[in-house]
């Protein structure tokens, strides 16, 4: 049997690593490209909107940053090192925080939860998958289930926030 370690890393072909830097560095500006018409303009971060908002969103946000930096080092660094456990352990200590604190956190809806939490719960769900998956050897429904999140939980999810009426489109764009 193969150890992990050994597994050589499954990488997307090299063309579209422009496009996925394209991808990320266009994400924050996504809520001013969609209100450009109504006269929103760029700004500096509006910081004193950040003491306003609850600790419960405070901590939301910046677990969901941590998750953000350290899944995208692990989504270009090799995989299976002790680097890429430690990175990974961090990774999903970072999205159960998020998870958990969305639950906390209503008000696209009122006061109910909105179809985001739904995410929120498979989360909670998957990353417990996709740690049993590597315990047992499986190493593709692992980087599956990993970068399914990574890519569907954080980079698509968090595009959502830059929408307006949404804090972080207040805070860059308001």
């Amino acid at each position: 049997m193969k150890n992990v370690a050994e597994t050589p890393a499954r990488r997307l072909p090299m063309q579209w690593l422009p496009l996925i830097i394209l991808a990320a560095a266009l994400l924050p500006f996504s809520g001013y490209i969609l209100t450009a018409a109504s006269g929103a303009s760029l700004h500096p971060p509006r910081w004193e909107l950040w003491a306003r908002i609850s600790p419960t969103l405070q901590l939301h946000i910046a677990a969901a940053l941590t998750a953000l930096v350290i899944g995208s080092v692990l989504m270009l660094r090799p995989k299976g090192r002790a680097v890429h456990k430690v990175l990974g352990w961090t990774w999903v200590a970072a999205m159960v925080v998020t998870a958990v604190s969305s639950f906390f956190l209503t008000g696209l809806n009122g006061d109910a939860f909105s179809l985001i939490h739904i995410l929120s719960g498979w989360t909670l769900v998957a990353l417990p998958m996709g740690v049993y998956a590597i315990r047992r050897r499986n190493v593709e429904r692992h980087r599956r289930t990993m970068s399914g999140m990574f890519y569907g939980g954080l980079l698509f999810a968090g595009a959502f926030t830059f929408l307006p009426g949404r804090f972080m489109f207040e805070m860059f764009f308001g």
